[in-house]
């Protein structure tokens, strides 16, 4: 079977019939084709979906045409879009890590900084009382303790 040829420059698209010989015949939805030739040129074609079709000799074509077509447009390769992402990725990755760097110095300036005033508040505290349950065995209070004497089992 054979097929239509369309071909897409800014806002002019160029259709070419799979008929070789003969006149051929352009009929369309948009714009009344002009000439016999082989080739069917749409100028400022306005993106709009239209049928097509090409007859010479009993033989005929039909297109169903949908093409988008801007007047600034640039096709892009799949392999750069693909790389322009991964080096978007590698980019953010490199932001952040230098990001997590840096924020992890000052972390430990800040610190050192501000350690050295708790110990100034230390050592300006008394000391803690000691636990009256564990105090030392004063002279006078022996024999409040004399009953606790090591007995052989």
């Amino acid at each position: 079977k054979k097929e239509f040829q369309v071909e897409i420059s800014g806002t002019t698209v160029t259709i070419t019939c799979p008929l070789t010989e003969g006149n051929i015949a352009w009929k369309s939805t948009a714009t009344k084709p002009e000439g016999n030739e082989r080739k069917y040129v749409i100028e400022n074609h306005n993106s709009s979906p239209m049928n097509v079709s090409c007859s010479s000799g009993g033989k005929e074509y039909h297109l169903y045409l949908n093409a988008r077509v801007c007047t600034n447009c640039e096709e892009v390769d799949t392999l750069a879009v693909i790389g322009i992402i991964i080096a978007d990725i590698l980019i953010t990755f490199g932001v952040l890590i230098l990001v997590y760097y840096f924020s992890k110095d000052r972390k430990g300036k800040a610190s050192t900084s501000t350690g050295s005033r708790p110990r100034g508040q230390k050592l300006q505290r008394p000391p803690p009382v000691p636990n009256p349950d564990y105090e030392p065995i004063r002279k006078g209070q022996r024999e409040v303790y004399a009953g606790l004497e090591s007995r052989g089992f």
